[in-house]
Order: C-alpha cells, then structure tokens, then sequence
C-alpha cells in the first residue's frame, strides 16, 4: 500500500527524512547532522505518515469541486493587518470568500486581533487557510507583548546548535498556539557586506558554512514542531547594500562565488530536506541575463535554477510583490506564476492580479494543468500541516501559553550563550577571585549594570566608577589618575550611544590590564575602536538584561563556560569566527612567583632586549615565555622599522626563516608519521622520483631530519631565472669595482645591474606566472623543475653532519606528495586554524595588510624593494614563498602556542593534534654524531661556546633558530617555551650584532636565574 508522507528533514544523527506522495520522488538521502550532533533522539515528527488513499481522497475531493478560480485563489497569500475594525473586517471577508486564497499573512499588531481574525478567516471558508507567520527572530518580529529572542547575528555566536534547534521548536509552538501553519523563517542569507540595509543582524552570519549550520539547526525545530520552514531569500539577499524593499539589487557575482557563498546554505537546506523555501527581489545577471527582471519572476532562477538543478521539490514562495524591488512589473502574479512559484506572497491588489491569471490560462499563457499542479501541491501541504480540518484557536489563556516560563528560560539560555570575550592578551581573563579590589568604569545609566556589580561582589571587591558625558579635561585626567591604582580595570558599556565618550577614549591610558564589556550589540564598540583595540579583553554580552549581567560577571571569574564566536567580523578589531574559551577549568593567569619565576630577575629581559634596539641589533622585538602552559611574560620592544616606524606589537607578524623548519615543515612530517604514512628509514626517492637516477637516490628521510644525508648546505636557484645576456662579465665578485656594487656578505659582492628571463618571469600576474615573490615580480610555475634539477645536480658530501637547507625543501616536496595538498593548506588545516592561530601563515599578504608584517630587509640586489610581508630567505621566495626551509610569518605568542602544544606532548587545551609517541620520538631522539635531532636543534653541551642555547639550558631542550634573528626553545625538564623574534636583517643582512651580543641566549639564561631564585 503506498505511503503519502511529507517530507521533514532533522539535524539528529541518524534521523531520516520522508517524502510527500504525490510531490517528490520516495527516495530521500539520509541526512546526517553536523557536529555537535542534535538532539533530541526521539524527534517529533513534522507530519503523521497517511495512507495515500486517505490523502489523495481529501485532496481530490476538494479539487473536483473547486472552478479554475478557486485554484488560482488557492496559491494567493494576502496579508491583512490584525486590526478588529469594521473595515478591516469587510476586507477580510471579501479576500477570503470572493477570492477563495489560499492563505493569510498579517502584517504588525496586536496578539489577540490576530487570533480572533483567524479564527473568523477559518471559520468563513470551504478549504482551511494556511495561515503564514514573517516571524525571523518569533512572535515578537509582529506582534506586541510576545516573546523575544535575540536577533540572529547574536545567535550566530551561539556554539551549541542544540540551542538553535530548541528555539525553533519553541517558535512552532507558539505559531501553533496562534493558528499559524508556515513561518517565513530562517534567514538564509550570508551578511558578509556590513553596509546590508536590509539583512544585517537577520542574518546568522558572515561565514557561509556557520550560516548553514544555524540554518539547518532552526529550520528542523520548526518543522519537528509541525511548522512549515521557509528559507529565504534564495538566491542571497547578503551582499548587497540596496534595500528590496525600495529597489532591486543586483548581484554582479561570478558563478563560483554565488555557489561558493550565496547558494551554499540554500543548496545544504535542500539537500537537508527543507519543504519551504522563498524567492527573494533581486537581479542577478550570472542566471537572467535580461536586466531589470528580479529573480523571483525569473523562470531561469525559480525554475531551471532552484527547482530542476537543485531539485528542489517543496513549496515556493515569492518575496512579498509590494515591495519596491518587484511591484512595478507588470501583471506581477501571473510573472511569479510562470516563473515556477507555488505561491505568490502579498501583492498590492488581489483583483487584477486573479484576473490576469485566468486570462493567462484562457489564452494558453499559462496552462491549466500547470494551475491544478500548484493548486494540489499545495493542498497537498495543508493536509501535511494539518488543514485537513478547520483549526480553532482557543483564545482564553493564549497570552499565558505563549509568553510560558519555557519561553523566557530559552531566551535566557539563548542570550547566556551567545556571550562572546573576545582577545584575552596576557590571560587577563579569568579575574582572580581573591576578594582584592577591581575597578569597575560604567559608561551608561548610573544603574544600568547593578545586577553585574551585585553578582561581582560575590567574587572580589568592584570599585565603581562612572564615566559622565560632558566632563572637563581635569575630571577626565582625574578619572584615569584613579583607575591607574587598581591592578585590573573593567570597562563596563550600557550606553549604544558612545560619541560623547569618545574625547575621554581618545587618550584612555592607565598603565594597568583593561577588559571591556558590552552590554549592547557588538558593532557599538567601533564607536571607541582605538581604546578598545588597546585592551587585553573584550566581552561581548550583545544585552543587558539582569540574567545577562549576572552571567556575564561569573564569566569573567570563570565560574561558568563562555564559548561564543563572532558571527561576523567588527570592523579591523576582530574577525568572524573571532572569541576565546573561559571555563571553571580555564586557570587564572598567576604573577610569576606563582610558578616559581622571580618577577625582579624576569625584568632582566627589558634590559638586554632593549639593548638590542639601542645597539642597532634590530629595529625591534617579542619575547614570550610560557610555564606551565600559562603565559608568564610577553612584550614587545622598538619599533617595526627603526626610529621613523610604528612601535611593535604583539600581533605583528614575522618573517621567522628556519624557525619555519620547526614551526611548519617538521609539524606536517609529524602529522603525517602519526598517521602512519611513511617510516623514517623510507628514501625520500620513494616519494620524490626526480631523485631515484641520482646520486641521491638512497637518502633517507631520518638524514634529512639529522641534517647528515650528505645534502649541501644550499643551492642557489635565482641565477637560472637571471638573463645572463643581459649583464656584463660576472654576476658575482670578491671584491668591490666598477661592476660589482653591492656588497651581500664580506667578500662577496655583486652585479645589480641585470634582467630575468622572461620565460621565468613577469611583472604581473598571469598565466603560469602565479609564484608572487614581489608585488613585481611574478614566476612561472615552470621554474619548479628547474629547483628540481638544480637539487638533483647538485654534488652530494659525505654523510656527516651538515646543515641543509636543501633537505628541508625536499621535506616540503615530500609532505605535499604525502598529503596530496600544497603544504601550507596542511598546515592550515591540521594545526593552525584549530589552533586559532589568526597570525600564523605562509605569504601573509594574502590575508593581512603589509602594515600588520615587520619588514626583514632591504634587498638592493635581487628584488630591488623592502622585503615586507615577502619571505626574505631568495631559495624560498622563488618556490613562490613557500618553502619546507623558510616562508613562515608569525608573531612570538602564536609560535609560543605552536610549541605549548608539542611540549604538551602533541595536545592543547583538548584538542589532540599529534600522539605523545610522535612527539616523544622527534623531541627526544638525537643524533649520534652531533647535537642535533630530528629536525629540532638542540643544546651543544660537549661544546657550551657553540651551543645555540644558554649554558643553564638542559640537554632535554629543542627548538631552533632563524636568519631573521628568531628563536623558539622548549624546556621540557622546567615546563617552559621561550620565544624570541626580531628582524635583525633590516635594513641590512649583514647586520652581525644579535649573535655578537648574545641577546637570545643572554634572555634565555635570564629564565634560568629566574627560575633558581
């Protein structure tokens, strides 16, 4: 016997959708949730299964008695104001038993009308009206006094999608409580234009991947409650910066991006197994090339687009035909009609727009097998949703069923775990709940944050002070005078207004760690960026009702978890996907004599690191230090460029050279070891076959690792890509003259005066010439075989220890082959990105601008520019700036994660990223002829002079060193990772005084004398 179901799709694993009967075909892909999975295990589902008899018999009963008008009627939707007034009425009555539509929206007003309106609408028809709701954040988007939750951008913070399920069974409750059988709702559209006046904080986000899974999330809530989900406003309303409501948009998109970005939730919901979805006002030249027409009256789009490449089977909705963008086409209904819309959503006139479909179908414009399509399809979902009788909504205590205690607890739930803290420098966060005294500064009402001062108390002693607008230079100086004697400062904003505060902000300094908190949409803080970019936290708390405020002051002790993520970026301040974890379980940042450092031995590292600056060592600098895994010192020194740059921040970016072998290379070796894809005894030939005719055909990836494979310490791969036409005599000298005018090391000068060969390089972009090692200087990916054939002709040494650069190149050829992807795509993937490392990459240019990345140096010979956001080493910035032996750009408290993370045995704050035995075998494991290991350099102790670490350094310690003047150690045996990066090769690279002054290991045996005292 067939089935008739209609189709549902939920987000818990294992759940399976179901089919309409006589709508969609009776397969349906299991759907899988994403991660986290979604509970709950038992769902509810969205419709009974029926015998086909019994809902082909309801359908066909109604439609052998209904003329060609009442189908058309059937797919109108007309929107009437919840208004009990006589006129009002009178309209209601005449859409409603004149015109036969198929279904009601009401537009804003009051809960108790819209009730009393339904059940008269119900009540005056043959066929049950399907009753629609524009309900995006609830009741509360309509009508007065009903529930409200938050704003979908705020729930794009929200980690945990069970929440988001919950919310959405929660709305279809309260739509059924109201007679309400479909919601337009979710937004599916992905808001990455900030200027959007129309989506903005309807949206869950900017991120197309997190659009979707809030999405799926709430779409499945609502229709396991018995509603009909409605995604829109297909193809994407997010990048726009027009308001369909008063024009049309244009989305000039390439194809790749409207997949990529626009399509991608809408193409998910699909395949989820949505059942409604809404085409939204919008031009979009890429599917109708005809300009002006909107995509809700193109049959290419709702047609050929949505229904056959999609295969989207449900029901179809237009945008509301009033609007701007759509309303003044023309016989707009019957365009939609035709387009391949099911229904047509509020259009200014029902009349007309009935009558130009009948005589549509008269004149063969539109055929009547196509209206009997529609007409049944969506009888179909009103037997699904439960039309097949007349429904009456109880009006005695419906103000008390929808506005229930559930309802408010979900908001509750929902608001808490969407707090945000953002930043967190210097593990500021979690306060110390010692009882001391914390200076609490209150912009806003003088009693707008007294439940979180209250609640504070509970933990330590808030002093309150209250910033006021219009206050006097002196009260400024004396207000920042008194904030500068406490040890810890919270910034607390009520007021979404900030531009009388912004005089105070200017020059708010008080020497001390700063956290601000928002209790206001998160945009607000763009208002004071400049202070709020100096502070060490930031909470974003998005409201500031009581239960807010109370959550938010056990979040900043740690009482309890914060996990949100921004669901879009704030301007430079932070982007998407930007926020930290705090929980009981998350330490409080301790001074050092907490981990036995002497805090008056550790300022020892102000002195040497800046006797590096005022020494000409480098422009500037960061030291980090880490013991036991909390963060114990970081600072940053001089400035980016010498006297005339910006002074070095923490987030500054550098150019890390052979640190990049540690930091990059030898990670992805490790990661793919623990996978167990090669031995260390393995030929690198067996990988890379360019090396199996060669004399280096038996070197194993072990004597790379040792740097003992009999490899040279480098080649020189440039020269194949210089004219050699196009200089006289040689390119290189010993000695200055006429021709060689730039020295590069001691006795060793050269030629400037050259060209490249065009076959190896262009000044632009284009083609194969996407190897960028300047802004002008472009190489063809054709030069690879040429690095490959200066490898394998290279003369081989014998098998003793020898630094190679060479070896660590073909570690990267090795791990791309390995991991069938380029390597900083791995790197990204494994260990970065999960890391959250925003500062951590290969060719930085691509994501950050030039000012965000320290210069190395000024090269006067080769690329003829100031090597900034460019890899300085010429061997890796002619494989296009990624490189196994250099290319890596970062700052010192990334790295310092990078390493927390090995000396954790392969693990940080529960993430595994390698097995504590990889780990235990590259850090511990040394070389039997030098002082090397597997790829780690480590201390020297036959030979302290020529040891790359302090003398108290024990023989446990690895890490490594870079050109640039960078370093990262790990002490295993003391729990501690010590980081040092400067760029002491700008403006030259000659420059000898980092290791003529000793500063890294002179700082590293600072940690050691600390650490004995």
């Amino acid at each position: 016997m067939r089935k008739c179901l209609l189709i549902i799709f939920f987000l818990c694993l294992g759940t399976v959708g179901v089919t309409h009967c006589p709508v969609r075909p009776a397969i349906v892909p299991q759907w899988k949730a994403p991660e986290p999975p979604l509970p709950p295990k038992d769902p509810l589902l969205l419709s009974e299964v029926w015998e086909s008899e019994a809902c082909l018999h309801w359908v066909d009963s109604l439609m052998n008695k209904m003329t060609l008008k009442e189908k058309v009627g059937q797919l109108f939707i007309f929107t009437i104001a919840p208004d009990i007034t006589k006129r009002n009425q009178t309209l209601l009555q005449e859409v409603v038993t004149t015109y036969k539509v198929g279904g009601l929206l009401f537009s804003g007003g009051k809960l108790q009308n819209q009730a009393q309106l339904t059940n008269d609408a119900q009540r005056m028809t043959r066929v049950p009206l399907m009753i629609t709701f524009d309900g995006e954040w609830g009741l509360a988007m309509r009508l007065k006094g009903t529930p409200v939750f938050p704003r979908n951008m705020i729930l794009g913070c929200v980690q945990n999608d069970t929440l988001i399920y919950e919310y959405g069974r929660e709305v279809a409750r309260q739509c059924r409580e109201l007679g309400v059988q479909v919601n337009f709702a979710p937004v599916a559209d992905v808001n990455i234009n900030p200027e959007n006046p129309v989506i903005n904080t309807r949206s869950f986000g900017e991120d197309p991947s997190l659009v979707t899974r809030k999405v799926l999330a709430y779409a499945a809530g609502l229709e396991a409650g018995q509603v009909l989900a409605v995604c829109k406003h297909f193809p994407g309303h997010g990048d726009t910066e027009v308001d369909s409501h008063k024009a049309l948009p244009v989305l000039s998109f390439s194809r790749e991006r409207m997949d990529s970005v626009e399509l991608h939730p809408f193409k998910e919901a699909i395949r989820a197994g949505i059942d409604g979805m809404m085409v939204g006002h919008l031009e979009v030249p890429i599917f109708e090339q005809d300009a002006g027409v909107p995509s809700s009256l193109s049959r290419k789009v709702v047609n050929n687009l949505l229904v056959e490449e999609l295969g989207f089977k449900g029901l179809i909705f237009t945008d509301a035909l009033a609007m701007k963008g759509v309303s003044s086409n023309p016989n707009i209904c019957l365009q939609a009609l035709k387009a391949g819309n099911d229904m047509v959503l509020a259009p200014r006139t029902i009349k007309p727009e009935i009558e130009a479909v009948l005589e549509a179908v008269k004149s063969g414009e539109l055929s009547a097998d196509e209206i009997d399509r529609k007409c049944r399809k969506v009888l179909m979902y009103k037997y699904a949703l439960g039309l097949k009788k007349k429904p009456v909504i109880q009006l005695s205590g419906l103000n008390n069923r929808i506005n229930s205690a559930h309802a408010q607890n979900l908001i509750d739930k929902l608001n808490r775990a969407a707090i945000t803290i953002l930043g967190n420098k210097n593990s500021i966060l979690p306060l110390n709940d010692d009882g001391g005294e914390i200076a609490l500064l209150e912009v806003g009402g003088p009693k707008a944050v007294d439940a979180l001062a209250k609640e504070m108390k509970k933990y330590a002693a808030p002093v309150r002070f209250r910033l006021r607008d219009k206050m006097t230079a002196n009260e400024e100086k004396l207000l920042c005078d008194s904030l500068g004697k406490y040890k810890r400062i919270i910034v607390v904003v009520s007021e979404q207004r900030l531009t009388p505060y912004q005089s105070f902000f200017s020059h708010f300094e008080v020497g001390h760690p700063t956290a601000f908190v928002f209790f206001t949409p998160a945009k607000m803080m763009l208002q004071i960026q400049q202070a709020v970019s100096g502070a060490e936290a930031v909470v974003v708390a998005h409201s500031s009702g009581d239960d807010v405020q109370k959550q938010t002051a056990q979040i900043l002790f740690a009482k309890t978890k914060a996990d949100g993520r921004l669901s879009a970026s704030l301007g430079e301040l932070f982007a998407q996907g930007a926020g930290v974890t705090l929980s009981p379980a998350t330490p409080v940042h301790i001074i050092p004599e907490e981990y036995g450092l002497s805090s008056k031995v550790l300022a020892r590292i102000d002195t040497i690191a800046l006797e590096g600056v005022d020494k000409g060592a480098y422009p500037g600098c960061q030291v980090v230090v880490l013991k036991d895994g909390e963060v114990v010192f970081d600072k940053c020194y001089g400035m980016q460029s010498g006297l005339t740059g910006a002074p070095v921040k923490a987030t500054d970016m550098y150019d890390l050279a052979s640190l990049t072998k540690t930091t990059a290379t030898l990670l992805a070796v490790m990661k793919l070891y623990d996978k167990g894809l090669f031995n260390l005894t393995d030929k690198l030939s067996d990988h890379l076959t360019f090396l199996k005719q060669t004399d280096k055909k038996d070197i194993t990836i072990r004597e790379v690792l040792f740097h003992q494979s009999g490899l040279p310490a480098g080649v020189v791969f440039y020269p194949e890509a210089i004219d050699k036409d196009s200089y006289k005599g040689k390119l290189f000298g010993n000695r200055r003259d006429a021709t060689h005018t730039l020295q590069l090391e001691a006795q060793f000068w050269a030629n400037p005066n050259f060209r490249f060969k065009k076959e190896y390089v262009s000044p632009v972009r284009t083609g194969d010439y996407t190897w960028q090692v300047t802004d002008s200087i472009w190489v063809n990916r054709s030069f690879g075989k040429v690095i490959q054939k200066e490898i394998a002709d290279a003369p081989m040494k014998d098998k003793t220890y020898r630094y190679s650069d060479v070896g660590f190149i073909l570690l990267r050829m090795f791990v791309e082959k390995v991991a069938d992807m380029p390597m900083d795509e791995y790197l990204q993937r494994e260990f970065y990105r999960p890391l959250g490392l925003k500062y951590t990459d290969f060719l930085p240019l691509r994501h950050h601008p030039k000012t965000a990345v320290i210069p190395s140096a000024i090269d006067r010979f080769l690329r003829k520019v100031t090597l900034r956001g460019f890899v300085h080493d010429e061997a890796a910035a002619f494989q296009g700036g990624v490189s196994g032996n250099a290319g890596l750009f970062s700052t010192a408290g990334e790295v310092a994660r990078v390493y927390q993370m090995l000396l954790n045995g392969g693990e940080l704050e529960g993430h595994r990223y390698l097995s504590e035995e990889t780990c235990r075998l590259f850090t511990t494991e040394t070389s039997r002829i030098s002082r090397r290991g597997l790829g780690f350099d480590k201390p020297d102790s036959s030979n302290p002079s020529k040891s790359p670490c302090a003398e108290a350094a024990p023989r446990t310690v690895y890490g490594h060193t870079g050109f640039t003047g960078t370093c990262a150690w790990v002490d295993p045996t003391n729990k501690l990772v010590y980081v040092f990066l400067s760029n002491r090769t700008y403006p030259d690279a000659t420059n000898k005084k980092l290791s003529q002054l000793d500063i890294r290991t002179r700082i590293q045996g600072a940690l050691y004398d600390a650490l004995k005292k």
